[in-house]
C-alpha cells in the first residue's frame, strides 16, 4: 500500500483485526416471514482469501485533469469564462448555468484510499460519477492509467466499468428477489462468466467480508450493515482494480458504520485497491484516507494528508473543518514521534554511560541491543552511583517496564500512558527496535493543534 502502512494503513483497526465486531453479529434483521433473524453466522474475514484474491492489483493510477461539470445551455460559454477567471457568481447569474465541479485536478496512486470530502452539493458525487464515465465531464479528461477514459465511446466505457473499476452505493443497490450469492456475484454475471466459476468468486468474497452462510438469504433479512458487506463483496468479486464509493457507509448507524471503515481498513492492507472513498463526515476521512481532497463549491480547496490538513489548512473554510475533528482519533505515534538523541547499550561501562547521557544532556536513557531493539530505559542519578560503586556495566540497572506503543497507534491511545509515567513512551516497530519517542508535551500540543511549548518542551527534551 502506499504511506498509510505506518500513518492507513497507518490507521489502526479498532478492536480486533479482520473480525466483525460483536455489534454487528447483534444486529437482527427481520425475516420475510415478519421473524427476527439473528446474524449469529457473521464470521470473521478469511485473510486466505484474501491472500489468493490480493494478485488483481496493479500499478495503475487513475488521473483527473482539470475537470469542470457545468450543467445549463450554455456549459461551454460558462467554462470558458471561469477558465478565464471570471467570477463565479457572475458566470452563474449572466449564464444561468450551475457549475457542480470546477477545474479539479488530482492522482490517485496505485494502492491509495484517496477521500474525496464536502458538504452536500459541493460536487462529491458529480466528480466520482466523471471517473468510471457515468456522466461526461464539460471540460477536462480523466485517465485510467495512460488511457484516456474521457475519449471512450458507450460500449467501451461499459466494457471497462466491467473489467477495471467497481461501484459501491450508498443505498446497497442490491436486488431484492436475488439470494446474497447471487448480488455478490451480478456483475460477473452481466460479463458473461460461467456460473460455477461467478459462483466462487462470489463465495471467496462473501467469506472475505464476513458473510460466510449467509449465501442463501436475502437482502430483506440482512442488517443494514450486513447488505453494505454484500454491496462490497459483489465489487470484490468483480476483481477490479479500483473500488469507487460513493458514501458508501453514510446511512449505516454509528457503530456499524465504524465497522464497516475498520473491516475496509483491514481488506485494503491486504488487497490494496485503488479506493476513491466519497464522504460529507470528516472525520471518516480522516480515519481512511492516505490523501484527502477537499471540496468546497465544486472546487478542490485542498489536497493532502491528515497530518498536512489538520496542521496546516489552506483557507479558513478548511479550517472551519478541522475545528470538530477529534484530532486523537487521526493522529498517530507515527505524526509526532522523535529520533531519541542518544541509546545505549546493557553491556556499557556506568561512567561511559553517564558521559554519553551527559554529553546529550539526558535524564534519561533508552537501552537497546546492537539491532536497536529496546530493552528498557535507564535514569542518569542511578548511573552515576553505579559508576562511583565501580559497577561493570549497567544491566542491573534496566528498567524494562517502560510505556511502548506502536506507530500506527492514535494518540488517544497514548494518553493514559502518558498520564502514567513521567518517561515518555517508546514507539517500536514489529520487531521492537526502537524507532522514535513521544513525549508528554508533544502529545498535548498534538491534542491542541499547536507547537509544544518552547520552555516545558526543552526541559522534557532533556529526558530522552
Amino acid at each position: 500500500m502506499t504511506a498509510r502502512t505506518t500513518t492507513t494503513l497507518g490507521k489502526a483497526v479498532a478492536g480486533l483485526p479482520g473480525q466483525v465486531h460483536a455489534g454487528q453479529a447483534r444486529t437482527a434483521a427481520a425475516g420475510i416471514d415478519g421473524t427476527m433473524v439473528m446474524p449469529s453466522a457473521v464470521r470473521p474475514i478469511s485473510q486466505r482469501f484474501v491472500r489468493e484474491l490480493a494478485h488483481i492489483t496493479s500499478g495503475k493510477t487513475l488521473r483527473a485533469e482539470k475537470l469542470y461539470k457545468v450543467f445549463g445551455r450554455r456549459s461551454d460559454e460558462a467554462v470558458r469564462r471561469l477558465e478565464a477567471g471570471e467570477d463565479q457568481a457572475t458566470v452563474c447569474e449572466e449564464l444561468k448555468v450551475t457549475p457542480a465541479v470546477t477545474d479539479v485536478s488530482f492522482e490517485v496512486n496505485a494502492g491509495e484510499i484517496f477521500v474525496v470530502m464536502g458538504l452536500s452539493g459541493s460536487g462529491k458525487s458529480t466528480l466520482i460519477r466523471m471517473l468510471n464515465g457515468l456522466l461526461q465531464p464539460t471540460s477536462g479528461k480523466v485517465f485510467l492509467e495512460d488511457r484516456e477514459l474521457t475519449a471512450l465511446g458507450d460500449k467501451q466505457l461499459r466494457g471497462l466499468r466491467r473489467q477495471r473499476v467497481s461501484m459501491v452505493f450508498q443505498q446497497f443497490a442490491l436486488f431484492p428477489h436475488r439470494s446474497v450469492l447471487d448480488n455478490a456475484a451480478y456483475a460477473l454475471e452481466v460479463r458473461k462468466i460461467a456460473k460455477e466459476e461467478r459462483f466462487e468468486k462470489a463465495r471467496r468474497a462473501l467469506e472475505m467480508v464476513g458473510l460466510s452462510g449467509w449465501e442463501k438469504s436475502l437482502p430483506v433479512q440482512l442488517s443494514g450493515g450486513m447488505r453494505q458487506r454484500v454491496g462490497l463483496a459483489r465489487a470484490l468479486a468483480a476483481e477490479t482494480d479500483i473500488l469507487l464509493m460513493d458514501e458508501a457507509f453514510s446511512a449505516l448507524d454509528p457503530l456499524i458504520r465504524r465497522e464497516m471503515q475498520d473491516q475496509l481498513i483491514d481488506l485494503q492492507r491486504s488487497l490494496e485497491k485503488t479506493i476513491v472513498f466519497i464522504t460529507h463526515d470528516l472525520n471518516e476521512a480522516m480515519k481512511l484516507g492516505d490523501r484527502i481532497a477537499i471540496l468546497q463549491a465544486g472546487r478542490a480547496v485542498q489536497i493532502g494528508t491528515a497530518e498536512e490538513i489538520l496542521n496546516a489548512p489552506a483557507n479558513d473554510y478548511v479550517a472551519q473543518f478541522m475545528a470538530d475533528v477529534d484530532r486523537s482519533r487521526v493522529l498517530t505515534a507515527d505524526m509526532i514521534k522523535e529520533k531519541p538523541r542518544a541509546t545505549v547499550d546493557a553491556r556499557s561501562d556506568p561512567g561511559e554511560t553517564l558521559q554519553t547521557m551527559r554529553d546529550h544532556r539526558l535524564t534519561v536513557a533508552f537501552v537497546t541491543d546492537a539491532q536497536q531493539r529496546l530493552a528498557g530505559a535507564v535514569l542518569d542519578d542511578e548511573v552515576a552511583a553505579a559508576a562511583t560503586r565501580g559497577d561493570e556495566t549497567i544491566e542491573s540497572l534496566v528498567r524494562a517496564d517502560i510505556r511502548q506503543t506502536k506507530a500506527d497507534a492514535f494518540i488517544a491511545e497514548l494518553l493514559v500512558p502518558a498520564a502514567q509515567s513521567l518517561l515518555p513512551i517508546a514507539v517500536v516497530d514489529d520487531d521492537e527496535r526502537l524507532v522514535g519517542v513521544v513525549r508528554r508535551t508533544r502529545l498535548l500540543a498534538a491534542l491542541g493543534g499547536r507547537n509544544s511549548d518552547s520552555h516545558y518542551d526543552a526541559e522534557e527534551a532533556n529526558r530522552v
